[in-house]
């Protein structure tokens, strides 16, 4: 009997746990991560010569809902042509009969992992504003993410955005892009159990969900989410998830820069505790009317934008003395001009009186 060495059978595992890519362009590299329906992998398209990523669903699936449903993801997704949206190479079915599709490979971090780093405030928030604007284009394309979090967006190495992980997406209405796709996809594990021409209640709306039922990450969702209202979640249910990454953000990096040295240079931007203007955007995002919060992502980014160029935003209303402040400090360069000029007109003055 040859008995086999522990690197050997450490091999052996490894090489088992990977996915039957027979008879497919793909190679697989690595195991990169799991999810709530499936296993990314690394793997390698051996006709581009290019690394991707590639989802494979590997949970039984008797009825073939959540084929469906991943099916209905890689569509979407597909649909979504925006720079902070991860784009889409492919779809298809392995050997095995499990459905997959691949992505871009995105090289970085999550938005968690980012702001652990030395990120001063203002780089956090154009971060924050590439995110609201990804996420403002899959509304234009009536398509709700519903699962909007900090583990789900990644930053790439060279300054990207990528919101991703769309398996819990609800399409609003019939006649957008997404919708269209769908429609022209054979859902083969649905076909088999339905009479010819018929076509599920559920894939006709986009919905993979019924009334009641609570999907998506409790701190980060809407209370019409977390009620299962699934009639009332529109783009301001996604706003709302925005607010609460944009709170986690503010809150990650104060704790981030307690537990630092102040005379950190690396760290001298950060605030020491949450200003209140941005602090009450991330409240009227998060508000528990959905009348009472922004109308839409892009109205988010442009508060942003007011809060960075010293500007008033709508959520927050100052005294005259907060006023003043924010005067002074967004024109202070120009005050300490004219002082500068002032003072010198004056020593100029007193010395010609000598």
């Amino acid at each position: 009997m040859t008995w086999l060495s522990d690197k050997t059978i450490h091999h052996l595992r490894k090489v088992t746990n990977l996915p039957d890519l027979s008879n497919t362009k793909y190679k697989c590299l690595q195991k990169v991560a799991s999810g709530g329906m499936g296993t990314i992998y690394l793997a390698e398209d051996t006709q581009l010569h290019r690394e991707i990523a590639l989802k494979i669903l590997d949970i039984p699936d008797p009825d073939g809902d959540l084929a469906d449903r991943m099916q209905q993801e890689a569509y979407i997704i597909a649909a979504l042509e925006h720079p902070s949206i991860v784009p889409i190479h492919d779809v298809g079915t392995l050997p095995d009969g499990r459905i997959f599709y691949t992505m871009k490979f995105v090289k970085g971090r999550t938005l968690a992992d980012e702001v652990k780093k030395s990120t001063a405030l203002p780089e956090v928030l154009r971060i924050f504003q590439k995110l609201c604007e990804g996420v403002a284009f899959a509304h234009s394309h009536d398509v709700i993410h519903r699962d909007l979090k900090p583990e789900n967006i990644m930053v790439g190495d060279f300054g990207e955005v990528l919101v991703m992980d769309w398996g819990l997406a609800k399409l609003l209405s019939p006649g957008n892009k997404s919708h269209t796709l769908l429609n022209k996809t054979t859902y083969s594990n649905k076909s088999k159990k339905q009479k010819s021409g018929e076509l599920s209640s559920t894939l006709k709306t986009g919905r993979l969900t019924e009334h009641g039922t609570v999907m998506g990450t409790p701190a980060y969702m809407a209370p019409e989410q977390e009620r299962g209202e699934i009639d009332q979640i529109d783009q301001r249910t996604d706003g709302y998830s925005l607010g609460a990454i944009l709170k986690f953000l503010m809150a990650s990096l104060i704790s981030e820069e307690k537990s630092k040295t102040s005379s950190n240079s690396l760290f001298k931007n950060r605030p020491r505790k949450i200003p209140k203007r941005l602090n009450a955007i991330s409240e009227k995002a998060m508000s528990e009317n959905k009348g009472d919060r922004y109308k839409s992502a892009l109205e988010l980014v442009a508060e942003i934008d007011n809060f960075l160029n010293g500007s008033p935003v709508t959520a927050y209303k100052e005294n005259f003395l907060e006023i003043s402040w924010r005067w002074l400090n967004r024109y202070k360069f120009l005050i300490f001009l004219i002082l500068v000029y002032v003072f010198v007109r004056l020593l100029i003055f007193f010395l010609g009186n000598l």
